[in-house]
């Protein structure tokens, strides 16, 4: 079977830059790795073309050869997975070619765990816990002014039987014997051996003889815990609250990780919130919009407010109440916005019926209106 060009392999022109090149093998690699189709020769086939391709486009010397003169340039270089050429380029540096080191592909690959061991370095050392998220709801005038809110959660701790060690009280940690300490074992995957935590000590290096029979040699329990928080004034939805070190416990005695508080604002019934201003709507009469008033609403947190609504005012005219709206952490505070609304009665007395006709009849309104300019109305 013919080989097919390698910038066709790749997915990228000739003239393709070494990143876009990096792009086009990174996603066949993931795509058909040897571990991810167990036992599927053609994605076995694929991979080794891409790999091939990746060989010679990302080498500046095969490169210009293969622009030139084709596959017959390179016989004799060791492109084309001939032997004694292998594809040793193609996977010396992998934080180069994955962008985020080495655990990004291993952990497409297999699955997870690659980065949040640390894959570059021993599991047996030191590593911080995982934090955790805890999505918090508080009401809409909480999240303006303020609040104070109790987050309870469960987070894994050092065990209190065995202060963390895993071991009973007559028990001792032992070197391991399948990894020799290490940690580590490696594993081929096609081309190249990863290295990945040993299965019998979990990657610590160390046996235990007697677990504890409180945490099973895990060191870890889980523990119930609460904290209070304080909600400052003018929160936004969205908002994370980092509290250090209440998150799960460390790896080796490495610090905890944290806890981490997602706000959700919920909706409020009559106001809505842009920034620091607050927006709601108030209906009026017709006879208020016409003649003018002052009316008394009441405000998000429940102060009464006095508006003059002025004569002849239109629908959907919006006043601005200063200082109403939400505090700022510098003292100073967003306004209130209020739109009017006329309200049309759907019912009319016999007595407002006649006022109403009397004024349609002085009013003498057009029955062929012209329409209105789109730059009059208001938005």
């Amino acid at each position: 079977m013919a080989k097919r060009d390698y910038y066709e392999v790749l997915g990228v022109e000739k003239g393709a830059s070494i990143d876009d090149i990096k792009k086009g093998y990174r996603k066949l690699a993931i795509k058909y790795h040897p571990d991810k189709n167990p036992g599927d020769k053609e994605a076995e086939e694929k991979f080794k073309e891409a790999t091939e391709a990746y060989e010679v486009l990302s080498d500046d010397k095969k490169r210009p050869i293969y622009d030139q003169y084709g596959f017959a340039g390179l016989d004799g270089m060791g492109a084309g997975g001939g032997a004694g050429g292998g594809y040793s380029h193609a996977f010396t540096d992998f934080s180069d070619l994955f962008g985020g080191g080495f655990g990004d592909i291993f952990e497409n690959i297999f699955g997870g765990g690659g980065r949040s061991r640390g894959f570059n370095s021993r599991s047996s050392e030191p590593g911080q816990g995982a934090s955790l998220r805890y999505d918090l709801e508080i009401d809409f005038k909480d999240a303006v002014y303020g609040t104070k809110a109790e987050v309870r959660f469960s987070h894994e701790v050092a065990c209190s039987s065995c202060n963390g060690s895993g071991c009973a009280p007559d028990g001792s940690r032992k070197t391991c014997s399948y990894c020799n300490g290490r940690g580590q074992i490696g594993r081929s995957a096609g081309f190249f051996t990863v290295q990945q935590p040993c299965p019998t000590c979990n990657g610590t290096g160390k046996t235990i003889d007697k677990p504890c029979k409180g945490c099973h040699g895990t060191g870890l329990e889980q523990k119930s815990s609460r904290v209070t928080l304080t909600i400052p004034a003018g929160v936004d939805e969205g908002k994370r609250i980092v509290i250090p070190h209440q998150g799960n416990a460390g790896r080796n005695g490495g610090p905890s990780g944290d806890l981490i508080v997602v706000v959700h604002i919920k909706e409020h019934k009559y106001f809505e919130r842009d920034d620091y201003d607050l927006y709601c709507a108030v209906p009026i009469s017709l006879s208020q919009a016409a003649l003018g008033a002052t009316i008394t609403i009441k405000s998000l947190n429940d102060k009464s407010i006095d508006v003059k609504v002025p004569a002849g005012t239109q629908n959907g005219k919006i006043l601005r109440i200063k200082g109403e709206g939400v505090p700022a952490a510098s003292g100073r505070k967003g306004d209130l916005y209020i739109k009017l609304m006329i309200q049309v009665p759907s019912k009319l007395t016999s007595a407002q019926k006649k006022l109403l006709e009397a004024y349609a009849a002085e009013e003498k309104a057009s029955s062929e209106p012209d329409l209105i300019s789109l730059s009059e109305l208001s938005h």
